[in-house]
């Protein structure tokens, strides 16, 4: 796709200074700009790449002067960076602009789907499932029976979503992710053994949800596993059977949430955090990366370590564990001198 630096700043609401029908077809950094590229300046570190860059064209602030002459095209708004967001959204958008249904792929009896509808090749739709408009999803993916999809959403390369599961409006999932799959529940026997327990709920998962890949969402053994509007997950994820996730709660990757442990709204939750089960998370919890949960958190708390504490506490007491050998040599001075 091409664009022109007119459309660019149509789009943008900016001011052309340079060549108008300039066309780009590639984005790139700065300092590493081509011809046909489009790039943008918006820290002042990088200012003196403006003069030798290659790209087309250049988005800056409106308050930017020049000091030397420029070759590149310039588009002039009031916030290069927000203006450089804006364009990668509306490009993605057009990147995703797709249409029709492939073949091979199945769809089965009692399905309906709204407009503008993709279902990429090899991809199957189980019985009674509910699709609105504007939904994407990408080749090899599965959409197991009964499951309802609200609109605007995208399912990308290999998704696999189980039965019964319910995903609303404005919904991101990345391939190679799980939504659905059974819960961890296995009762023992006597014997050393175990039955599994029949996990027969379902997940659902609220407006404006994105999950990273390969992330897995199981369903609830009674009920529903449920990821409130808003929530992002980052990619490698494991959320167990019964979790409930707040509002605009953003998690990264590699963490682990055992079953039906509550999370509050506006959390921030970093990489590799265990969390146990049946856990009450407070609103607006942080928690810093590699960090072990094993009891509840009061709202506003920010905890790091394993098994988690205060993060203030956990910061003083790190300037004594690092210390420790030296602290121990300075002991057995101590020790040998009282002697």
């Amino acid at each position: 796709m091409k664009f022109t630096a007119t459309q660019i700043a149509s789009i943008l609401e900016g001011e052309v200074v340079g060549n108008p029908n300039v066309e780009v077809f590639k984005l790139s950094k700065i300092e590493e700009g081509s011809e046909g590229s489009l790039t943008f300046l918006a820290n002042p570190k990088y200012v003196n790449y403006i003069y030798s860059t290659k790209a087309s064209i250049a988005i800056v602030n409106k308050t930017f002067v020049p000091e030397f002459e420029i070759t590149t095209t310039l588009i002039k708004v009031e916030d290069a960076y927000k203006s450089f967001s804006k364009l990668l959204e509306y490009y993605n958008q057009v990147k995703l602009m797709k249409s029709g249904i492939e073949q091979p792929s199945v769809i089965s009896e009692n399905v309906s789907y709204g407009e503008g509808l993709y279902l990429g090749s090899f991809s199957y739709i189980g019985k009674n499932v509910i699709i609105g408009n504007n939904v994407k999803i990408y080749p090899n993916s599965f959409i197991g029976d009964n499951v309802t999809i609200g609109d605007n959403c995208v399912f990308f390369a290999g998704v696999r979503i189980y039965s019964e599961s319910e995903i609303g409006n404005n919904c991101t999932i990345h391939s190679g992710t799980i939504i659905g799959s059974d819960g961890f529940g296995f009762a023992p026997k006597e014997d050393g053994t175990y039955d599994k327990v029949p996990q027969i709920g379902n997940v659902v998962i609220e407006d404006n949800v994105e999950v990273g890949s390969c992330s897995t969402i199981d369903r609830a053994t009674l009920g529903s596993t449920i990821i409130r509007k808003g929530v992002k997950l980052d990619n490698q994820i494991q959320v167990a059977h019964n979790v409930e996730i707040g509002e605009n709660t953003v998690i990264a990757a590699q963490t682990g949430i055992a079953g039906s442990t509550k999370i509050g709204k506006n959390c921030l939750i970093g990489g590799q955090v265990g969390i146990a089960g049946h856990l009450i998370i407070g609103d607006g919890v942080r928690i810093q990366a590699q960090s072990g949960i094993g009891k509840n958190l009061k709202e506003g708390e920010t905890v790091q370590g394993s098994p988690a504490f205060n993060y203030g506490d956990f910061s003083k007491s790190y300037v004594h564990f690092k210390n420790l050998p030296k602290l121990v040599h300075e002991l057995e001075q101590v020790k040998k001198e009282l002697k």
